[in-house]
């Protein structure tokens, strides 16, 4: 990458790079981007066969990064995701052996079959980048995301997530069956072989890390982080909504607004970043109340009803 402005050439080579292998999911495919170069990590919640874990696999190759997939199920233990000190009878003494979770990219894949416990191993390290393990800390690799994929609450064997380790994750995407038009052209790219294993990097680690640096430098004026706040502000009020959003959700769509707009070719946020990037970040972070979960209300409505609400700034 050279000293000038060139990541957006490199964003526009990820997206096709993606784009072989997902097909007509172009937004969803903007928002992954997004996460990695706010430096997020994203769970994406659909039913099984949509291609959660095929993008999580074509986003590893195509940043030239260490990929680890851990398969979450009830009897997972956090020694099986972070690691544990293996006793060595030779010399008599406990060696340190990582665990999966020492990668760029960590696929936990159906993170919501596993317990609590287990998912909790995670939570250190989507926040904080390191691992406490036996008292001492590891420091992760950078640059470091999670994609989790977790399938719908009412299927059968699943946990819900904790509100904690809800937060951590930047955003939630819901991919969704793709049109008819583009399962068929699917159907073709897969006959001989999977579009993933063709997949060559387009973008170095190294790159992706000064990039994340860049996306901090982005501007974001007084007027539009009011707007962020006074977003956030109307989820903690709201009759529909149980728990409202962290100030980490705050934090979190600043970011994750910074780096839309650097994907975009701009050095400054822009209202609309804001008003797109609403429901991907804040609704996973609030909980309904009882009688709007019942009453037909959805998070993802009650965001874009407040959004619209809110008076935007000029």
């Amino acid at each position: 990458m050279s000293n000038k402005q060139s990541v957006p050439d490199y964003i526009t080579a990820l997206h096709t790079n993606l784009a072989r292998v997902i097909q007509g999911k172009p937004e969803s495919i903007d928002l992954v981007i997004i996460a990695l170069a706010a430096n997020g990590s994203v769970l994406m919640e659909d039913v099984p066969g949509v291609g959660k874990t095929t993008l999580a696999k074509a986003l590893a190759r195509s940043i030239d990064a260490e990929m680890n997939r851990v398969q979450f199920t009830p009897d997972l233990l956090p020694a099986d995701i972070l690691g544990a000190s293996v006793y060595n009878p030779v010399d008599g003494t406990f060696h340190f052996r990582k665990g999966p979770i020492f990668c760029n990219v960590l696929l936990a894949d159906e993170i919501n079959r596993a317990s609590p416990r287990t998912q909790s191993a995670l939570l250190e390290a989507m926040n904080e980048w390191q691992a406490t393990i036996e008292g001492e800390r590891h420091a992760l690799p950078e640059p470091f995301l999670v994609i989790a994929t977790q399938n719908p609450i009412e299927f059968h064997g699943t946990y819900p997530l904790p509100e904690a380790q809800l937060d951590r994750f930047l955003m939630q995407i819901n991919l969704g069956y793709p049109a008819p038009e583009h399962e068929i052209a699917m159907l073709h790219a897969q006959a001989q072989s999977h579009p993933v294993d063709a997949l060559t990097p387009v973008i170095t680690q190294t790159d992706i890390v000064a990039m994340q640096f860049k996306v901090r430098s982005v501007t974001v004026s007084d007027p539009v982080s009011r707007y962020i706040v006074d977003i956030v502000n109307a989820t903690r009020g709201d009759a529909r909504l149980k728990v409202g959003v962290s100030p980490r959700g705050s934090l979190m769509l600043f970011r994750a607004a910074q780096a839309a707009a650097f994907c975009s070719g701009r050095n400054y946020v822009l209202p609309d970043d804001v008003q797109r990037l609403a429901v991907p970040v804040l609704a996973h972070r609030v909980v309904l109340t009882s009688k709007a979960k019942y009453g037909g209300n959805g998070k993802s409505e009650v965001i874009t009803d407040l959004v619209s609400a809110i008076k935007v700034p000029t």
